[in-house]
């Protein structure tokens, strides 16, 4: 075991040490020769060391991911790191008060400086790769830890973050050595954090450790069993072999009073059966006294805990314990040496892969950095900036074409969206008057593009089809059916229903339109940044190389979007136009919609059977009566109908319309019988004429019907209004029959209305909205943004390149590149210099 006094100095012992010895000896050199080719060797550690140090200031602040062989600190809250941080470091500065370690990661560069009697902390500026002035006071090193700290997480709005604080720690009694120390472990979040605290500290950790290139240094508690470890589990996940794992057991002194004799001493340090045979942790004991002591007097407490330990483990148990092979993981002199030495070792094997990567990120900045001298000597040239303007326009318009017609890039799990999202972020909100929850196929899956308007399109569909003719009062059944016999036309019941439908169909149809309109302007506006990340991705292909970059320039990517979503909007604006004009045109008293009674047949066996109305054909609906009434409500169906030809008649013509049906009715009427017959064939109903045999009842009302007409020549259904309405809503003993008029009314009206809609969604809005959409933004997109963008004088064209920031972002950016640039170059040749020594 090492005296005191040889602790408080470096270390300089290096793994070829012996074999140095071993040869000097054989040389029977001087004994100045041997310090020399040591403090040789030292030096060369020294310098790659410091070489590595500058690098990861660099890394830090320009935010290059080098494999800069590091040691990440890592445990559970209350294990000892920021105790064994402060070992290392040789001086106190209260970083468990600050609890550093639990809300940013701290990157503590130890450099051993002879010539620093007292230590001298600097911490690395915020996005900077400079250094601030020398801290000598320990509280002020806590205070800066805690503002920077508490300033970062009040930007992000974050418990944790996992952007690094650098603390540089020049001194004469810490070694070279660099530890990044995490934040710890937890179970549970403390008071005022949010309760997902320990699973983004967990989160940020493993993200720390994962890279290959990093040592992890893992504290535990020797009153924490291997069998039990909360957070040896986590340690497995990252490093499943413990190949680049460093175990420490820390708060050793803790374990010892419970060692009675050597096997069991033994048993305890070999952990074996839960780390492997090759896996040797360390146990280290610190001071227990946090009060304030001088730093001297605090590495002596160290030294002594060491001394203390080693007694206990020979004189205090049975046996002792294995010193052969158990004394070098014992005591914090032994770690400290470790971890100087594998971090050297680590060094010198990565320094050809580190000068091969330095090397090729200096050759990729310079070529940045004059692209972006290019860009700024192009802002002058007029022709040059429309030549690169258009082409960026046209690539933009052709990803949008791409993403419309089906496309995976980029990837849908992070830019598409569910039903769900589209409906929140448009605004939109749900489809007006639907109550049903509309879920339309794929609505869980991220979708943009094509597939993301076809989903909406199907959604569209579900929400019609769900919407059905809502209930009509008696009284408006009245004033509309009265009215129709007031003017003596011809059809009462038919047109009254007709009627309802399609003021039924504008109130109810129209609002599904525009937010239809609405939500295909949301999906198509996302395809603009789509675009643009589909054009980024392609950056360093030689196409877009020959297009030019126009990254950079705030004013035209401004005026770029503008006009985008000035297009979609102006095409939303039509299509509501156009489709609300079809709703208008079907709903027209001269639409033939309410009397095909063919229609639902038309689309064939291959229908979609989603979209498809139950339809029932006309002469089961004239026999859907109430008990009682059948004959004289299928007479009413039959009269109404009686203008409408037969369906083997190919020319349809209106209700009402006809002068000539209109007179071979009248004729029609004076030649009919005052009895007829039972055999006698009825009017001429929906799918043609048919016949109908009537018991007693049935001749009872035809020979009143019969009869108001020779006697009047009117229309039944006018004559049945005129005497009282009592057929349809009269009182006494005529109630049963107003519930059968009333609801055969609602019924041809719910049919009226099932028409309407079908016709509506499948034979026009459809077809008018991916022609009024999609067509636009595959063929005109690049017209209409061209005109918009070029088709002006070269003032108002280079207001989009002058615009205030614009030349400002670009020489920020520049003075950015030059900067990494300079610094890159002088870590390459630091490097080459020690691969040279090598």
């Amino acid at each position: 075991m090492g005296s005191p006094s040889n602790f408080l100095t470096t270390p300089t012992r290096t793994p070829n040490q012996k074999s140095v010895s071993s040869r000097i000896s054989r040389k029977h050199q001087e004994p100045n020769s041997m310090d020399s080719s040591l403090n040789h060797l030292a030096s060369e550690f020294k310098s790659r060391f410091e070489a590595y140090n500058r690098l990861q200031a660099a890394a830090v602040a320009f935010g290059e991911k080098l494999p800069i062989p590091e040691i990440v600190a890592l445990g559970g809250q209350s294990d000892g790191k920021s105790s064994l941080l402060e070992a290392l470091l040789g001086f106190r500065f209260n970083v468990r008060e600050v609890e550093m370690g639990t809300r940013r990661p701290l990157i503590l560069q130890m450099v051993h400086d002879p010539s620093a009697l007292e230590p001298r902390c600097r911490f690395q500026e915020e996005d900077s790769e400079e250094y601030g002035s020398p801290l000598i006071m320990a509280s002020a090193i806590a205070d800066l830890i805690r503002t920077r700290t508490e300033a970062l997480l009040k930007k992000t709005k974050t418990s944790v973050f996992s952007k690094p604080i650098v603390m540089r720690a020049e001194y004469a009694h810490c070694p070279n050595l660099t530890i990044i120390d995490t934040p710890g472990f937890v179970l549970k979040a403390k008071k005022g954090e949010p309760e997902n605290t320990p699973d983004e500290i967990l989160s940020m950790v493993k993200s720390l450790a994962s890279p290959p290139h990093r040592l992890l240094l893992f504290l535990q508690q020797s009153s924490v069993e291997w069998c039990s470890s909360l957070w040896l589990d986590a340690i497995r996940e990252i490093d499943p072999t413990f190949r680049r794992t460093i175990i420490v057991v820390s708060k050793f002194d803790n374990r010892l009073k419970e060692f009675s004799d050597r096997s069991e001493v033994d048993r305890y340090l070999s952990a074996s059966g839960y780390l492997g045979d090759n896996i040797h942790p360390f146990f280290v004991a610190l001071p227990k006294d946090r009060g304030t002591v001088s730093n001297e007097e605090f590495r002596r407490q160290i030294s002594q805990v060491d001394t203390e330990v080693l007694r206990h483990l020979r004189e205090g148990v049975s046996g002792g314990f294995d010193e052969e092979k158990f004394r070098p993981f014992i005591g914090f002199g032994g770690l400290r040496e470790y971890l100087e030495s594998e971090l050297q070792k680590r060094y010198k094997e990565a320094v050809p892969a580190t000068l091969a990567l330095l090397e090729q990120r200096c050759s990729e900045v310079t070529t940045e950095l004059g692209r972006m001298d290019s860009k700024i000597i192009a802002t002058s040239d007029v022709a040059h900036l429309r030549r690169c303007a258009m082409l960026h326009v046209a690539s933009i318009s052709s990803h949008v074409g791409t993403l419309i017609d089906g496309a995976a890039d980029p990837a849908p799990e992070h830019w598409g969206k569910t039903t769900i999202e589209e409906q929140t972020e448009s605004g939109v909100g749900s489809w007006p008057g639907v109550t049903a929850d509309i879920k339309p196929p794929n609505a869980t899956l991220r979708l943009y593009g094509g597939a993301a308007f076809e989903r909406v399109m199907h959604e569209f569909r579900c929400a019609t089809y769900s919407i059905e003719c809502p209930p009509v009062s008696r009284e408006k059944v009245a004033n509309i059916l009265i009215a129709h016999a007031g003017r003596g036309g011809g059809g009462g019941i038919t047109e009254a229903a007709a009627e309802i439908a399609r003021a039924a169909a504008r109130s109810w149809l129209a609002p599904l339109l525009d937010t239809a309109c609405d939500r295909l302007a949301f999906v198509l506006g996302n395809l603009f940044e789509l675009a643009i990340e589909r054009n980024r991705s392609h950056e360093f292909s030689d196409y877009r190389r020959k297009k030019g970059d126009m990254d950079g320039y705030v004013g035209f990517h401004a005026a770029l979007r503008h006009s985008y979503n000035c297009f979609i909007r102006d095409l939303a604006k039509k299509c509501k136009q156009l489709v609300r004009h079809h709703l208008e045109s079907i709903t027209s008293p001269y639409s033939q919609v309410c009397y095909e009674s063919d229609y639902l047949g038309s689309f064939g066996s291959g229908a979609n059977p989603t979209y498809r109305i139950n339809h029932t054909p006309a002469s089961l609906f004239c026999l859907e009566l109430s008990e009682g009434v059948e004959i004289h409500q299928d007479e009413s169906m039959g009269r109404d109908q009686e203008n409408i030809p037969p369906e083997r008649n190919t020319q349809q013509t209106t209700p009402g319309k006809s002068t000539e049906a209109r007179d071979a009715l009248r004729d029609s009427q004076l030649t009919i019988p005052e009895t007829p017959s039972p055999d006698q064939p009825c009017d001429p109903v929906y799918g043609g004429a048919r016949r109908k045999e009537v018991g007693n009842c049935g001749e009872v009302g035809g020979r009143k019907r019969n009869s108001r007409m020779m006697a009047n020549g009117k229309n039944v259904d006018h004559q049945k209004v005129l005497n009282g309405g009592s057929m349809l809503f009269g009182n006494g003993d005529t109630g049963s029959r107003s519930g059968s008029a009333y609801s055969a009314i609602c019924s041809s009206a719910a049919q009226h209305f099932a028409r309407i809609r079908e016709v509506l969604v499948e034979r026009t809005v459809t077809s008018t909205l991916n022609s009024g959409f999609l067509t636009p933004c595959r063929d005109r997109l690049v017209v209409a943004l061209g005109l918009d963008l070029f088709a002006v004088n070269d003032d108002k064209f280079m207001d989009m390149f002058v615009a205030p920031g614009a030349i400002d972002v670009l020489e920020n950016e520049r003075q950015s590149l030059h900067k990494r640039q300079k610094i890159l170059q002088s870590c390459l040749h630091e490097f080459k210099s020690i691969a040279r020594a090598l």
